[in-house]
């Protein structure tokens, strides 16, 4: 017989059958009768739903359902997936039981059970969510559950102490990841947004836990969820008590301010402005010097967390930086030797070869003065003068060689430039010889276009009737044996002609090139040292002849008056021509 004296439904006799063995073997068939009984009693009337919940109850369902949540999932089908769809179905049945006999044993006793049994799947959840691969499905799970414990305590508020105090959810507090902290936040914003005297019931004690962990996500955290989530929970908080305004005034100074430097520009500036409304308006007044004495505790509560949790990270992370250092200090140690043991061995080659050299040395200039003894008296000077000459040369041609070797390096771009001229020239030249041959290949000398064999017939049978007709004399052949031999001549000589005429166009192209630039030449008072190599020529040979015909006009320039005498033209009109101006004619032609 149920609670209200209703016989009992074959269906729950078996349900309560399976529910009596204990077994994790039987979790699943529990799930399943359980759900059609559900399903099939909410289709009735909302008396019919709360007498089966309490026959499930007094019957000992809800229990086994209870302590099937702690069952090892790997024993059962489904694992966490069957848990969590078992955890939402018994807070679904813990919830409109309306009021029977054993009401006060299943308020304070069961239901308290019931919330640490849903708090050990979800810690056991998030466990394994830090560690699996399928870090989606699992999370998807836990806040499944924690929808089930957030049903429940929106029904029973008295709950949320039982919740506050429990090892698992502090377990699930402390916890930093980003969707463990989402889904505790959403929790709270949704009971109080459901239920709002939830927050005038609940005593500062728990207030200020909830308020603790939401700030400190709040703080910690740049996820924008999170902090759209803290902020709707603080504003319904301080909506629905105006007492916890003195409390978050007190306890949260500087709130606003960080609310304004991290959460601003976030996508929830209208609720984040009633926040900062409500955390500035009506600021209590008080005392600066315990305000002071509170900011240092509070610094000092902060630096030391703040220290202990660098120092746990160090302590996580030490056995690998031990190895790594210990690894780098032998890596380091041993090239540190390698390098000391090959300095060492080119230390000591060097000093073998100083050695050596100041041997050979010394045995060179013994023999030197061994052969200077044997020597004749006359032939010593003889012999020092060989050596100083010799000396002088020596230094002579290396300092010759770093000279030219400075001048190479500051001409280096002009160099390059005269190479890279000179091979495109030559590039160039070859090219249009190329193409010359080519030319001359596919263009011989053809014949009459469009000749076919029978007209080429026709036109060789009247050669030979006008042959007939007309017999040529000596005096045509002679004729025509000398227009044959012209004719070979200005052939062979064509192609000399062209060469000729296109070596004429060149001189004469650079002779115009030459000219532009000295009309174009800056004075010697704005002449600079890069003006200089415009007028410098690529060519070894003109650039030897120019030098030679300045040479020739100063040493003309530096002779005396009475040396050009014999020099003057006998005409007065016609100045005389010297021998550089010859040289100037022929530097552009060529030559003479």
């Amino acid at each position: 017989m149920g609670p209200s004296g209703d016989k009992v439904s074959p269906e729950l006799k078996d349900l309560v059958a399976d529910t009596r063995e204990k077994s994790e073997n039987k979790v699943n068939d529990v799930l399943s009768k359980l759900k059609d009984l559900l399903d099939r009693k909410s289709l009735g009337n909302q008396r019919d739903l709360e007498a089966c919940k309490q026959s499930l109850y007094s019957h000992g369902v809800l229990q086994y359902c209870s302590s099937s949540l702690r069952f090892s999932p790997a024993k059962i089908h489904g694992g966490y997936a069957a848990l969590t769809q078992m955890a939402d179905l018994l807070s679904t049945c813990c919830v409109g039981l309306g009021a029977f006999r054993d009401m006060e044993v299943f308020s304070h006793d069961f239901l308290p059970s019931v919330v640490e049994s849903l708090l050990f799947l979800a810690d056991r959840l998030m466990n394994r969510a830090l560690r699996d691969k399928a870090h989606n499905e699992i999370i998807r799970l836990f806040r499944k559950v924690f929808d089930s414990i957030g049903w429940l305590l929106r029904a029973h508020t008295h709950l949320i102490h039982h919740v506050l105090r429990s090892k698992h959810y502090e377990n699930i507090q402390i916890c930093e990841d980003d969707d463990v902290s989402i889904v505790t936040v959403t929790m709270w914003n949704n009971i109080f947004r459901a239920n709002g005297a939830v927050v005038a019931e609940m005593g500062n004690r728990a207030l200020t836990d909830i308020m603790d962990d939401i700030v400190y996500k709040m703080s910690s955290s740049s996820n924008p969820v999170i902090g759209r989530a803290a902020v709707k929970t603080l504003v319904l908080i301080m909506d629905h008590s105006s007492s916890t305004h003195h409390l978050i005034h007190k306890r949260y100074r500087g709130l606003a301010d960080l609310a304004v430097k991290d959460w601003r520009g976030k996508g929830f500036d209208s609720v984040l402005d009633q926040l900062i409304d409500h955390l500035r308006s009506d600021v209590p007044w008080r005392d600066t010097t315990e305000s002071s004495e509170e900011c240092v505790r509070a610094a000092c509560i902060i630096q030391a967390a703040w220290r202990a949790h660098q120092t746990r990270k160090r302590l996580r992370k030490l056995p690998r930086a031990v190895s790594t250092l210990q690894r780098s200090f032998r890596e380091k140690r041993r090239r540190q030797q390698e390098h000391t043991e090959r300095h060492r061995a080119e230390e000591e080659l060097r000093h073998q070869v100083c050695l050596r050299r100041q041997r050979a040395m010394r045995q060179f200039r013994q023999h030197q003065l061994h052969l200077m003894e044997i020597l004749p008296a006359a032939q010593v000077e003889r012999y020092l003068g060989e050596l100083e000459n010799k000396a002088a040369v020596l230094i002579q041609r290396v300092w010759r060689g770093h000279r030219e070797r400075r001048s190479f390096q500051q001409h280096r771009y002009i160099l390059r430039q005269h190479r890279a001229a000179v091979t495109l020239q030559r590039a160039i030249l070859q090219f249009l010889k190329r193409r010359r041959a080519q030319r001359s290949i596919l263009t011989p000398l053809k014949g009459p276009r469009g000749l076919t064999d029978r007209r080429r017939t026709e036109l060789r049978q009247h050669i030979q009737e006008h042959l007939s007709l007309h017999p040529s004399s000596e005096g045509s052949v002679e004729l025509h044996q000398r227009a044959q031999s012209l004719l070979h001549q200005h052939l062979i000589h064509r192609a000399s002609d062209r060469a000729q005429e296109q070596h004429r166009q060149a001189l004469l192209a650079q002779i115009n090139t030459d000219l532009e630039l000295l009309l174009n030449a800056p004075s010697l008072k704005d002449a600079r040292a890069e003006d200089v190599n415009l007028f410098l020529s690529r060519s070894c040979p003109v650039a030897t002849r120019a030098r030679q015909s300045h040479n020739a006009l100063m040493q003309s320039m530096r002779l005396p008056w009475w040396r050009t005498l014999g020099e003057e033209s006998s005409s007065p009109e016609e100045p005389p021509r010297k021998d550089y101006d010859m040289d100037i004619e022929s530097l552009y032609l060529g030559g003479n």
